[in-house]
């Protein structure tokens, strides 16, 4: 194949993930996988909705959950290279109502700056809540509220605990101020979605895609990490209107892709530089040393995997090397990077081999279940590559 990708080997990819979905792991997916920016596999294998047996189509609408992180974090690499944020920038530099009322016991949080953020390693408690319940998730300025009155349960610096929600909303309002923007909605839009054509992608859910929109159905233990309810109440959450920069954009796979491929061109779309080379480049080194990801950890102890090193660089999880379970196996490059949503989405770039893996899937999956359907379908994907 021109794209230097063996048909064979694509062939059993999509035959795996089709056993998959007929065993029940989840209900569909979309998969975009390229090298040296040539498409090889552009496969919408399933359905959108099991239950209904809803068809799963090509220009499916994903809430892509975590993976919202990726654009919150480009915003922010997108501000440092303008010199509008630093790495050493710290949160009530910008959000100084932040530190709360009691300044005595809120003496860590006086420390927790940008770098911290980017690398989950705030101090900040590692909850899918931020400080408020659901109803009013939506609305940032609310979520920012609640957080000053939230305390640092570490020290800034000291430890690495995957941050499902409040790293993000921090770092989005940060954002949003600095670029002296009325809502953080627009500013993605106008900073990042427009100018790659992410012309399906938005925080929040546009009320005219709704007939586009994959629902979430969860396929997760009751008595999980995340519940299904923590997950499922995201149907509702992520409104038109929502603002949420740690879980609350949706997007398509072909979206998805035009993004990892800016990642993947050093930044660069269509002559425009989006990130900067040198920050793009130190934000896909590993900066996070050998400390252990808390929140994985727990969940290779459970399943008697070995210990896994949290390996970050700036918002981008990276391959790195050794044997233990990943999301993007063992195979890929160490300098792999990309980002995933709980149970059902991820994307990375392997700039060794020039290769950019997207997958969307319909139904999340437990998430020790994820890491091992990711480390497989990623294993197979770099596998083709001859």
């Amino acid at each position: 194949m021109s794209a230097h990708l063996d048909a064979k080997a694509l062939s059993r990819l999509t035959a795996e993930i089709e056993r998959d979905i007929d065993a029940g792991s989840y209900d569909g997916v979309h998969l975009i996988l390229a090298r040296h920016g040539e498409i090889a596999l552009n496969a919408v294998i399933g359905q959108a909705e099991r239950a209904t047996s809803r068809p799963l189509e090509h220009d499916a609408v994903f809430r892509i959950l975590s993976l919202t992180k990726a654009f919150t974090n480009t915003l922010a690499l997108m501000a440092i290279g303008e010199g509008r944020l630093a790495l050493s920038t710290r949160v009530v530099d910008v959000i100084p109502e932040f530190l709360g009322t009691d300044r005595f016991r809120a003496v860590r949080k006086d420390r927790i700056n940008l770098g911290h953020l980017l690398t989950h390693r705030s101090g900040m408690p590692a909850t899918p809540d931020p400080g408020l319940g659901p109803d009013r998730f939506g609305v940032l300025a609310d979520v920012i509220e609640a957080l000053c009155s939230v305390d640092a349960v570490n020290e800034p610096g000291t430890d690495l605990n995957y941050s499902p929600s409040v790293n993000h909303a921090l770092m989005g309002e940060m954002v949003r101020r600095v670029y002296g923007y009325d809502s953080f909605r627009q500013l993605a839009h106008d900073r990042l979605f427009a100018p790659l054509g992410m012309d399906s992608t938005r925080f929040g859910l546009p009320r005219k895609w709704a007939g586009r929109a994959v629902p979430l159905k969860v396929y997760v233990p009751e008595d999980g990490w995340l519940s299904p309810d923590d997950i499922e109440c995201l149907n509702t959450c992520i409104s038109e209107d929502a603002e949420l920069p740690w879980v609350g954009a949706v997007s398509t796979a072909q979206d998805v892709f035009a993004f990892a491929e800016m990642l993947r061109r050093g930044g660069e779309h269509s002559g425009e530089q989006l990130i900067a080379p040198a920050v793009l480049d130190h934000a896909t080194r590993l900066q996070t040393g050998d400390m252990v990801n808390d929140l994985y950890a727990g969940i290779a102890q459970t399943r008697g995997w070995e210990t896994p090193p949290g390996n970050f660089g700036l918002g981008f999880s990276l391959s790195g090397t050794g044997t233990h379970p990943s999301f993007f196996g063992p195979f890929t490059s160490p300098r792999t990077y990309g980002n995933y949503g709980a149970g059902s989405s991820l994307f990375w770039v392997d700039p060794e081999r020039n290769m950019t893996l997207v997958f969307l899937s319909a139904g999340v999956m437990d998430e020790g279940d994820n890491v091992a359907r990711f480390q497989k379908i990623s294993t197979m994907a770099v596998a083709a590559a001859l």
